[in-house]
């Protein structure tokens, strides 16, 4: 497998990884929070929701257009204006999976030198689609370890 093809199963597998973190996850344990200012696991997942829609338009965009302006987002203005404290969190799951998978379906077709086409971050400057596969393969891994760190915290905090 190469580099690239690597990369691409790592991002595949995302939808799946959050999906197995969250089984299981109800009641009190979704809106637990293991340090005061920490999301919790509902918000994490709610953010992972929407960042897939921040990458389906920002991955397209640069398939599409040369060098489009890819804009930042702040991601504690979307958690506290979007209410991720009340969206359903099954919702939030289903909806990152299958935008997961159109992005992978996309992605996985095509040609290696699309990976280096690029758009132009208003604060970060030029970045390439394999940059930011890279960075959002990551992220749900990252996000993944830390919800069952929040799992773990919260088992502990009713032992």
């Amino acid at each position: 497998m190469t580099e690239l093809e690597n990369l691409l199963e790592r991002f595949r597998r995302g939808g799946e990884l959050i999906a197995v973190v969250t089984t299981g996850v109800a009641g009190a344990e979704l809106d637990f929070r293991p340090e005061p200012g920490k999301w919790s696991i509902r918000q994490i997942v709610c953010h992972l929701a929407d960042t897939e829609l921040v990458l389906a338009t920002r991955c397209r965009g640069i398939l599409a257009e040369h060098e489009p302006q890819l804009i930042r987002f702040d991601q504690n203005a979307w958690a506290g204006n979007l209410d991720y404290q009340r969206r359903k969190i099954s919702h939030a799951v289903e909806s990152f999976r299958r935008l997961r998978a159109e992005n992978f379906d996309l992605l996985k077709e095509q040609p290696t030198e699309a990976f280096d086409r690029a758009g132009i971050h208003n604060e970060k400057g030029r970045i390439t689609l394999l940059s930011i596969l890279s960075t959002y393969a990551a992220h749900v891994e990252s996000h993944a370890r830390q919800i069952q760190s929040a799992r773990q915290a919260y088992k502990q905090s009713k032992a």
